[in-house]
């Protein structure tokens, strides 16, 4: 089987976009490690498939697997890139675009000075559809983990944007353990799905710095919707305004959020850059 694909990014967050409407995709979940694996194959964070909609009033599918082969439901800067690909590829002529996911629908919006603003939809907040198991909803959690054969109390906030986040604040994300807290919150039977890390350090209220550690992929150079769900707990503890500028490994994104912990009922807003890398064609 050939495929032609597109090599892109958004602030280092990098795919594999396949273009599945012309070209009859099949892929199984070794086929995907491998062409994940950045020694012996295209290397990306994810993989993206452009595919046609079932829905007559939504342009497209989208669908997201992960460098481990796992289909997942959202994938932020991954949206700006699927905006990006279509209109660069000529399968629209639109510049603001409806998507389905395994989740629901996403609106995109190319912007006159190239970037695309993605409306994320609501947060949501409860934990039985995050999912996250515990016995009331909260702004807060704490679980006990066990990182390095060591217990630790790990205090965070939980929120999915189409999919599970938990958002620590930290005091310097520089020296945040990362891998060995991430890893161990992903493993908890508290999350049944796992669950995207980040780890979020305050400079002001419209200023932060994150790391994700990422389901199925491990620490990423950007997260939109970690930014997105960092944004969501920062602003139900307080800390952060409507719009927040989110400085991560990759770059920058803007967030914006106009909900409280009195009025949830707004979408989450997220506006970044693209960059298209390469295009090739590969024979598995």
């Amino acid at each position: 089987m050939q495929i032609e694909f597109t090599k892109m990014h958004g602030l280092g967050n990098d795919f594999m976009v396949i273009n599945a409407i012309s070209q009859n995709i099949s892929l199984a979940s070794e086929q995907i490690r491998f062409l994940s694996n950045r020694h012996t194959g295209i290397g990306f964070d994810q993989l993206l498939l452009i595919e046609n909609s079932d829905e007559p009033e939504v342009d497209f599918r989208y669908r997201i697997y992960n460098a481990d082969g796992g289909e997942v439901e959202q994938c932020g800067n991954g949206a700006r890139c699927f905006a990006r690909f279509v209109r660069d590829e000529g399968l629209t002529n639109k510049t603001e675009i409806s998507v389905i996911t395994k989740t629901g629908i996403i609106l995109l919006k190319i912007e006159s000075n190239g970037s695309v603003t993605v409306d994320m939809d609501k947060p949501i907040l409860h934990p039985k559809n995050i999912p996250f198991k515990t016995d009331k909803q909260s702004v807060t959690y704490k679980l006990t983990i066990d990182s390095n054969a060591v217990k630790n109390v790990v205090e965070f906030s939980a929120v999915s944007m189409g999919n599970p986040h938990a958002v620590i604040l930290v005091d310097d994300i520089n020296i945040a353990p990362v891998e060995a807290i991430g890893e161990a919150l992903q493993a908890h039977s508290s999350f049944p799905q796992s669950v995207n890390v980040g780890f979020m350090q305050v400079h002001n209220k419209d200023n932060i710095s994150l790391r994700v550690y990422e389901r199925g992929v491990g620490e990423t150079q950007a997260c939109g919707t970690g930014a997105c769900a960092a944004v969501v707990a920062g602003r139900l503890l307080g800390v952060l305004d409507e719009d927040v500028t989110v400085s991560l490994l990759g770059g920058e994104l803007n967030i914006s959020w106009l909900g409280s912990a009195q009025e949830l009922d707004h979408p989450v807003m997220m506006t970044g850059p693209t960059a298209t890398v390469f295009k090739g064609t590969i024979t598995l």
